[in-house]
């Protein structure tokens, strides 16, 4: 079985052919760490965590590549505007640097929790500044770049392919309208590739090159990284389907420019998370973080679950109510699994196997896989079968199901479960409900029924 994907450059879904299939090329545009990262942006990191765990459960070798922007990044996402970092150094009192460090721990801290495979390197863009100056050279030896008053730009009317990821060009994009215009640019789909700093104001983070002090352009630090890591062409570019417009298409034609070959074979777009109806975004001050989850009681894994609902290229609305489905149905999950207890002879269902992996090839169809989770539980395979099938299928859901598979209970739990029943028989109700909250204290459920009783883990 062959992985097929649906490729934006294109528009149609692919049968992935891997340029070298003893390692497979990811890069994954990352945060801009000037704030938290918020629950929709974990979608589109969890899409690319997915991927991954899906290329490596057939057997693929990966070398994955996640940035940090931690310059550049302006307020407009184009050429206009205030740095990002700029911004919050100076909100907060701190130097740019430290307002990164401390973003960046934080989206580490959360992207641990979520259970994500960390990639081969987290690349920072001010770890690059020589590559990204080495790249405006090539492309303005090659003439692809000229000067302006506020940085060197990058003349988008020489790549004759320009816009065919976002569909936008130098002859039918709207001057004004998504891009901002900018005295003397030649179109308006013309990009900076370097910023002067502004005249008499001293910033964080500034650096010498040939055409004067500044900093790099936000679309040159992708493609400088990339390159510089996973070499001139890769695999697979993902990131959130905001970049199709603009981000995308500028790190395509400076880096095809600069090294005569195709940059990208397969782009994946991961469309916005909404939250009751309407874009999630910092800019709309509507946007949750996981902090914000789990101080509602939900756990990571619940907003886990919760992406998998939704295939990554359809819409996908946050309420709580609907989080709270998706911790209901995981729920049920691990204590149906709490159940089972695994022997020496367990052996994978493999036509259940296969079936879930098919979801996977089908364009990371996690919704039908998790509905194979839920055939393959109803089923009447073995528990013990159950068991190794679901935990080789974790490899990629990644819900750290082997917590809550099988169980021995203590044996004090044990006795006090059948003391307290013996109570309900006599009708001794005080003692046993005090019974039943002392088990309930250790971690432990009695679950009554007519004739008998059920002790259970206990979920939070």
């Amino acid at each position: 079985m062959a992985l097929n994907i649906y490729n934006s450059l294109s528009r149609q879904t692919e049968e992935f052919k891997p340029i070298n299939p003893s390692e497979i090329l990811i890069y994954t545009c990352g945060p801009t760490v000037y704030n938290y990262q918020h629950i929709g942006n974990f979608k589109t990191f969890f899409t690319s965590d997915a991927l991954i765990r899906t290329l490596e459960f057939n057997d693929y070798k990966v070398k994955a590549i996640m940035n940090f922007t931690d310059l550049g990044h302006l307020t407009d996402n184009a050429d206009d505007g205030e740095d990002k970092l700029e911004m919050a150094a100076e909100k907060e009192g701190k130097s740019a640097r430290e307002i990164a460090d401390f973003y960046i721990k934080s989206f580490l801290h959360d992207f641990d929790l979520l259970n994500m495979k960390r990639p081969v390197k987290f690349t920072r863009a001010t770890d690059y500044i020589k590559e990204q100056i080495e790249l405006i050279q090539i492309l303005d030896s090659k003439g692809y770049a000229y000067e302006l008053l506020d940085g060197i730009y990058f003349d988008t009317s020489k790549f004759s392919d320009y816009g065919r990821l976002s569909g936008l060009n130098a002859e039918n994009v709207l001057e004004g309208a998504r891009v901002q215009t900018t005295e003397g640019k030649r179109n308006p789909t013309d990009f900076a590739l370097w910023k002067f700093s502004p005249q008499g104001k001293k910033r964080w983070q500034e650096y010498d090159s040939p055409w004067g002090i500044g900093f790099p352009g936000w679309h040159i630090e992708c493609s400088a990284m990339a390159i510089n890591e996973l070499g001139d062409t890769i695999d697979f570019h993902l990131g959130g389907e905001d970049h199709k417009m603009i981000h995308h298409p500028n790190e395509i034609a400076q880096s095809e420019c600069a090294t005569g070959q195709k940059f990208v074979n397969y782009w994946l777009h991961v469309t916005h998370l909404q939250v009751d109806g309407g874009k999630m975004a910092k800019s709309l001050g509507n946007f949750y973080t996981l902090s914000d989850i789990v101080a509602k009681g939900f756990t990571p894994m619940d907003l886990r679950f919760f992406y998998m609902t939704a295939h990554y290229r359809s819409p996908l609305n946050f309420t709580w109510e609907s989080l709270q489905s998706a911790r209901n149905s995981l729920k049920k999950l691990y204590d149906l699994v709490s159940g089972y207890k695994e022997s020496e002879d367990s052996q994978i269902d493999q036509k259940f196997l296969n079936k879930f992996n098919e979801a996977l090839l089908s364009d990371l169809n996690l919704p039908k896989a998790i509905a194979t989770v839920w055939e393959l539980l109803k089923s009447n395979v073995e528990e013990s079968d159950k068991v190794v099938t679901l935990l080789r299928m974790d490899d990629v859901l990644g819900l750290k199901i082997e917590d809550h598979v099988g169980f021995q209970i203590p044996q004090k739990v044990v006795d006090l479960a059948k003391t307290r029943w013996e109570y309900k028989k006599q009708g001794i109700w005080d003692k046993a409900d005090l019974m039943r909250r002392e088990i309930l204290e250790m971690g432990y459920v009695v679950e009554d029924h007519k004739d008998n009783y059920k002790v259970k883990r206990k979920f939070d």
